[in-house]
């Protein structure tokens, strides 16, 4: 979370009072200055004080002093905020993730005021980085380029607040990106909008439709049936209150003799469960039960199909559901894409479970409909890089704009695809991926990208316009593809923070394939460093993935030579921090032990790091989907290192164990006293521990 990497930045470049005698003589005046420094983390963290320009003086101030005071030098002034920035972007070390994922860390601390740079090998994960922390200052206070835009100024507040502001920040690139995605929107409707008819109510009236819903089918194994089988969880399509519905099935209503289905609004009379669950699926015509390995057998062979059972329409304040029709149906089936996504699905990754029912390619995992959608919206692109540059927007700009858009597709594929998921309990289309896996869905919504409603097109641009607009713009950051084992993009010697990879637990690289595959045709012209391969680096990725030969050891030993590489050019000044909230147990003869944080913590030692402090952090949502099925980790633990000396001498195990009991026992007190629930105690004690063996 961002509000977590903020606050580690911010408590890793700045000095505790006692270490500073001469400013801070007594420990009452080393207390006064803890507790002032505190109050700025804790405002820190709260959300809505992202942009709060006076809190974030304040912390950057903070910083710029504690560096000065580390090289000998005299501070900026603390009343000139702008020249506080200037001697942090100049005289500061950079701040450099060598894993920077989704970029977190690197903008938060571009938001305090440091020179970031993140790097990862993954190019999806550059992409956005890219878009966090590089591109948004390369056009700050420019006004936008788009004919409708207000060349005075902005406006900012309504009503009677309203006033109108120079174009700053990067508002301008903002209001281009809602402006041509509006545009991009009219022209693929012109296009394709046929293939995406209204739905008709009781009354004769038209509604927009804001999904389809379907279920999968296998062809019954009775051979006096032979029916096509839906495959579904629930017959329940919104068990909100006061508008329950559920879709019942007819039998025999099919031209086959098949089921079709009738949308009924009452929750009166609803089956329990649906007609599918772990052990197998049961024939709703003849009541014929087929094993799970029958259903996977007839998917393989390609004998699965899909049958629509509820249309859900916009309403006044509310969703309607309607029942299908053959008219929807050959609507969804009518559309034939000029281009397909190429490439095979993973054969044996971490995360995939759709290859066992015969989802082998990546265009498989997406809908007739689903596909002409994304590449139409694909091949606008093209068409507004040109509008930009005849507006005088310049080819660095345009493919700016471009790049924001090409991430609000990607978002539109993680929704837009057939294993996307209608939750019932709040009416709401989830994407694919709201776990790091692609499980297999049987019954999924296809999404209307044309509808005001849950993940329509226009949402996915608002949603990148409105965390472009703020962005941080007052200093330059830097993103780059590389293997953190072998190259470190950082001049002289960066304050390293960084979330290395969760050994097993994500496989970043086969999953990212998923958007990669479009981001590629999208942008391969815009970002073609990024975009070379035909797929995402795998071979050097740090996973324990089951491609390798020896998972476990291939991860140790490219995380301890990236941990070599980091470790031979990070900063002595400030420490390291280092998230890690891996939580994999396995049983062995002498009690419970964690395989990824093994591995973790012995690449850290063996690369000379010295564990000098852990900070067990709250960073998950209890709300989050992981929490709600099963008892999860909810807390990262942060461990703080620093080179250890190469004179540090060897204890004995005695003195190490001699050490441990006079140390842990009031380690593990201070951590019971915080607010680290039962469930993440055992991982978080495991960071004192490390502090007296490293």
């Amino acid at each position: 979370p961002l509000a977590a990497c903020r606050a580690v930045v911010f408590a890793s470049m700045v000095d505790d009072p006692s270490s500073l005698p001469d400013e801070f003589p007594t420990p009452e005046a080393q207390s006064e200055k803890r507790k002032y420094l505190h109050k700025i983390i804790e405002d820190l963290v709260v959300w809505e004080n992202s942009g709060d320009e006076t809190l974030l003086a304040k912390a950057r101030w903070e910083i710029a002093r504690s560096v000065a005071r580390s090289r000998g030098e005299a501070p900026p002034p603390e009343d000139d905020p702008a020249a506080v920035l200037g001697w942090l972007a100049t005289r500061a070390p950079a701040v450099y993730d060598p894993f920077c994922g989704g970029g977190s860390i690197p903008l938060e601390a571009q938001r305090l005021g440091l020179r970031a740079v993140g790097t990862d090998l993954n190019p999806v994960a550059v992409l956005i980085t890219k878009a966090l922390i590089e591109l948004p200052p390369k056009f700050a206070n420019r006004r936008p380029a788009n004919p409708d835009a207000d060349p005075m100024g902005m406006t900012v507040g309504k009503g009677r607040n309203a006033r109108r502001l120079a174009w700053r920040g990067a508002a301008g690139l903002a209001d281009d990106i809602r402006w041509y995605g509006r545009w991009m929107r009219e022209r693929a409707w012109e296009r394709i909008g046929h293939l995406y008819p209204p739905a008709r109510l009781a009354d004769g009236s038209e509604a927009t439709v804001i999904a389809w819903l379907w279920a999968r089918t296998v062809p019954c194994p009775n051979p006096a049936c032979g029916v096509a089988m839906p495959l579904m969880k629930t017959f329940e399509v919104s068990t909100k209150r006061n508008n329950a519905h559920w879709t019942r099935p007819i039998v025999g209503g099919a031209p086959d003799g098949g089921v079709t289905f009738e949308v009924q609004n009452h929750a009166d009379g609803v089956p329990d469960g649906g007609t599918v669950n772990r052990n197998g699926a049961a024939c709703l015509r003849c009541g014929t039960g087929a094993p799970l390995a029958y259903v996977r057998e007839q998917a393989r062979a390609g004998h699965m199909g899909e049958r629509m059972t509820a249309i859900v329409a916009e309403g006044d304040r509310k969703r309607l559901f309607v029942s299908p029709t053959p008219e929807h149906e050959e609507a969804a089936r009518a559309a034939e894409p000029a281009w397909r996504p190429g490439g095979n699905l993973p054969e044996r990754a971490l995360g995939f479970r759709v290859q066992a029912y015969g989802f082998t390619e990546w265009s498989h995992l997406f809908t007739e409909r689903q596909l002409t959608a994304l590449t139409t919206f694909i091949d606008l692109l093209s068409d507004v890089r040109s509008s930009l540059v005849g507006r005088g927007g310049g080819d660095g700009y345009a493919d700016a704009v471009v790049t924001y858009l090409a991430l609000a597709i990607g978002r539109s594929v993680d929704s837009g695809c057939k294993f996307a998921k209608w939750r019932n309990a709040v009416n709401f289309v989830d994407g694919v991926f709201s776990l790091q896996a692609i499980p297999m869905v049987w019954d999924f919504a296809e999404v209307n990208i044309f509808s005001a409603s849950t993940q329509n097109w226009l949402a996915q641009v608002e949603w990148i316009a409105r965390v472009v607009g703020r962005l941080p713009t007052t200093n330059r950051g830097e993103a780059h593809q590389a293997n953190a084992a072998t190259t470190i993009h950082a001049d002289e010697r960066p304050v390293i923070a960084t979330d290395p990879p969760y050994y097993d637990n994500v496989g970043y690289a086969d999953l990212s394939d998923f958007f990669y595959v479009w981001l590629r045709s999208a942008l391969r012209d815009v970002h073609p460093e990024l975009f070379t391969g035909i797929a995402t680096p795998k071979d050097e990725e740090m996973t324990a993935s089951p491609r390798f030969d020896n998972p476990p050891e291939h991860f140790e030993a490219t995380m301890r030579t990236a941990l070599d590489t980091i470790r031979e050019r990070c900063t002595h000044e400030f420490p390291s921090s280092l998230f890690y909230a891996y939580k994999q147990q396995e049983e062995d003869r002498e009690g419970t032990t964690s395989t990824g944080w093994d591995t973790m913590l012995t690449a850290l030692v063996r690369a000379r790091f010295q564990i000098v402090a852990t900070w067990p952090m709250r960073t998950e949502l209890s709300s989050r989907l992981r929490a709600s099925e099963s008892n999860a980790l909810a807390t990262s633990v942060v461990l703080v290192c620093r080179p250890r000396p190469d004179s540090a001498a060897y204890a004995t195990r005695r003195e190490f164990l001699d050490a441990l009991d006079a140390e842990l026992p009031e380690r593990l007190d201070y951590l019971t006293r915080g607010h680290i629930t039962p469930v993440d105690l055992a991982q978080a004690a495991i960071g004192p521990g490390m502090e007296v063996y490293s």
